[in-house]
């Protein structure tokens, strides 16, 4: 919702708006664009009335003094995903990421690439690109891109938030069971996917990994457009899953343990080489999906090859937030274990014996409701210790991850005593605090407190 704020400011609305809370990067983005917001939800708030009130899919249902207020006084409202559809991406060549994992990176290297190649797109991330600096922008060109969430729209829209996006490119990168708050089981997600897949054009194209067989399944239900393929080495020998497969896919060879380079591959050909800063396979399967969805809109494979080698990345997403000597640490928005266990994968493999300790908040809806909790015992596994950290929103006890979980494990509630233990490490180590909240202030606290040591 920060982000469409600053698309409409853009446009020439006047705009104002309302959260529960706001911090980094977004409350920076916000104040930057000279948009006004206050926390909470006041009704005061509508008084003068607006002529639009924008809801998001927050945790407003009916029954809120503030919802009830827009309907008994007959304020005009809408869903920000129905606005950004109706205001912004109609009549735009819309290049959607979605799925599971790696949507907010997939998308902000699609856009890294289009601007690389000159095309100016537009874009609306649900993070912030380093390359950009913000999360979100109007562009002057037919291109927009969108990371396109399954979450629901609103309290009155039940329906996937991207089923409004129309997209003519649309990136897959991988289907899992996520939001346990909405979701009763995968089954649902499919659906909302196959949604999707119904709004996509003929003439328009559908990338997705050669690998992942709850993608395959959501294809089988129906699919009226070509479909690209992307995929690790050795993946790519099974049967095609449609007969709308475009035939050659694209691949890595000659990946670096680590993934800090590899050569890309359209079929047989190699089209290029990639050599970035970035860890993990995962990232380059992302990369795959972008340079194919750039592709789709005209940009040259060599260019997006050459491009992605000067990507950046995103904020929280394995940033560097804080270092001496050889302590390092990162910031990653973790926000299921699958995303987990990746993350902390690419990192063992960049790091090798080095001791790695993930500092996990599960304080997503599906994480902190316990849903995955087996996941959760084993999703690091790379790691050489884990402290769990029982946030104010956790239902379940954490005492199950740390009774089952696979390496030496330990849960902490107070953000100081886990200041204190990092900025105490004199040994090489690696640590990656993982989660999608402020989780207290805890990374300000760290700069600060190894800046003065």
């Amino acid at each position: 919702m920060g982000s469409l704020a600053l698309l409409a400011k853009a446009k020439g609305f006047e705009v104002v708006g309302s959260d529960r809370a706001l911090y980094p990067p977004m409350s920076d983005q916000l104040a930057n664009a000279g948009i006004d917001y206050v926390e909470g939800f006041d009704p005061s708030q509508f008084e003068p009335a607006p002529d639009m009130v924008v809801i998001g899919n927050a945790q407003l249902p009916r029954g809120h003094e503030a919802i009830e207020y827009i309907l008994d006084h007959d304020l005009p409202y809408t869903s920000g995903a129905e606005w950004l559809g109706r205001e912004i991406l109609a009549d735009r060549w819309v290049i959607a990421a979605s799925g599971t994992h790696g949507k907010t990176t997939t998308a902000s290297m699609i856009a890294h690439i289009l601007e690389a190649a000159g095309l100016n797109p537009g874009f609306l991330i649900g993070g912030v690109p380093l390359d950009f600096g913000f999360s979100s922008r109007l562009g002057d060109s037919p291109f927009f891109v969108v990371e396109a969430d399954e979450y629901d729209t609103s309290y009155f829209d039940r329906r996937s938030k991207f089923v409004h996006y129309r997209p003519k490119t649309l990136v897959v990168t991988n289907l899992e069971y996520d939001h346990a708050d909405i979701f009763n089981d995968l089954g649902d997600i499919q659906t909302q996917f196959h949604h999707l897949i119904r709004t996509i054009p003929k003439s328009g194209l559908v990338i997705a990994p050669s690998n992942d067989d709850n993608v395959d399944d959501m294809l089988r239900r129906g699919c009226w457009t070509p479909v690209a393929r992307f995929g690790q080495p050795g993946s790519l020998n099974r049967q095609a899953a449609l007969d709308v497969d475009t035939g050659d896919a694209w691949r890595s060879a000659n990946e670096a343990i680590d993934g800090r380079s590899f050569d890309v591959l359209l079929g047989k050909t190699t089209v290029g080489h990639v050599d970035w800063q970035h860890l993990g396979a995962h990232n380059v399967q992302n990369g795959l999906a972008a340079i194919a969805a750039a592709r789709h809109v005209g940009v040259p494979p060599k260019l997006a090859v050459e491009a992605l080698s000067s990507f950046s990345g995103v904020k929280r997403r394995m940033e560097l937030i804080a270092s001496r000597e050889r302590l390092r640490v990162y910031d990653d928005f973790a926000h299921h274990p699958t995303a987990i266990r990746k993350t902390l994968q690419g990192l063992r493999h960049h790091v090798g014996n080095e001791k790695i300790l993930a500092i996990v908040e599960p304080r997503t809806h599906t994480m902190s409701l316990g849903t995955l909790r087996e996941d959760l015992a084993k999703c690091c596994s790379a790691a050489d210790e884990v402290i769990w950290f029982r946030g104010e929103n956790i239902t379940w006890d954490l005492t199950d991850v740390v009774r089952t979980g696979v390496v030496p494990s330990t849960i902490e509630d107070d953000v100081d005593r886990l200041v204190d233990q990092i900025t105490n490490i004199h040994d090489p180590c690696s640590v990656v605090i993982m989660s999608n909240g402020g989780f207290g202030g805890i990374f300000e606290k760290i700069r600060s407190a190894l800046n003065a040591a």
